[in-house]
């Protein structure tokens, strides 16, 4: 028996922004013998992780190379403009991407937003990751168009987001080796799934109850004989009623 099969394991990569705490509990409740480790990626090496054998499974941003990959969209997120809070646009709840036409708007190289035409005017050049991209915002260099959890994981008090009406959304899922489709792989699946403790695909966890007689069988044969020994009584009953109305009725004097 190999040390894998003594003490089996499960490897979860995961994009930033994106927050498994809940169903990293759920596992824990459901495996507490199987340990579940936390592997924080890029969005850009995610795939690559997966293909190489580095996670069994990842929680990754859509569009990824799908080459040997299967996938399950699990949630979309708004997209918001990231801006300074004395920027005009902080004056309104929401906006369109033609109200940004005159401002700078950042394209960081690990961006996975999929535009047809990109808002605002592009800057000189690409920042290198969503984090120094965060930093020319409050440097007043431009503004940024993000998935609204990556907003929030890079928050910063001299900046605020809001969101962006007609940008496209940011979709999450769960990716794996299409050729390692696992007992484990199974057991994450139904939890970001929702599935109970006893529906996971392929893993019951209950045995099955063997076939038996019907306990209620003789019980219930036994009441309709119960029943005519009742009906017999109550016919002897009415019988002795008649009975007595044989006899001759008693004059009132």
């Amino acid at each position: 028996m190999t040390s894998s099969e003594e003490t089996p394991s499960f490897r979860l990569a995961y994009v930033p922004g994106v927050t498994p705490t809940k169903w990293v509990r759920i596992w824990n409740e459901r495996l507490p013998d199987v340990p579940l480790t936390l592997m924080g990626v890029s969005a850009a090496e995610a795939s690559d992780v997966l293909r190489g054998g580095g996670a069994d499974a990842g929680l990754v941003r859509l569009p990824i190379d799908r080459t040997g990959l299967s996938a399950i969209p699990l949630y979309a997120e708004t997209t918001v403009v990231v801006i300074p809070k004395d920027h005009v646009v902080a004056a309104v709840d929401e906006v369109s991407a033609e109200d940004l036409a005159d401002d700078i708007v950042l394209h960081p190289l690990d961006d996975t937003l999929e535009w047809e035409h990109r808002p605002g005017r592009p800057a000189i050049e690409r920042p290198a990751t969503t984090a120094d991209a965060i930093e020319l915002v409050a440097a007043g260099v431009g503004l940024l168009v993000v998935p609204q959890s990556l907003a929030r994981l890079h928050h910063r008090k001299d900046l605020t987001y809001r969101p962006v009406s007609d940008a496209p959304e940011s979709r999450v899922a769960l990716s794996w080796l299409e050729d390692e489709t696992t007992d484990l792989v199974e057991d994450f699946i139904g939890i970001v799934r929702g599935r109970t403790v006893n529906s996971s695909r392929g893993r019951p966890k209950t045995p099955a109850q063997p076939k038996g007689k019907r306990p209620e069988t003789g019980g219930a044969r036994r009441k309709p004989a119960a029943g005519k020994a009742a009906g017999k009584s109550a016919r002897s009953g009415s019988g002795g009623a008649k009975g007595g109305k044989r006899g001759k009725p008693r004059r009132r004097s």
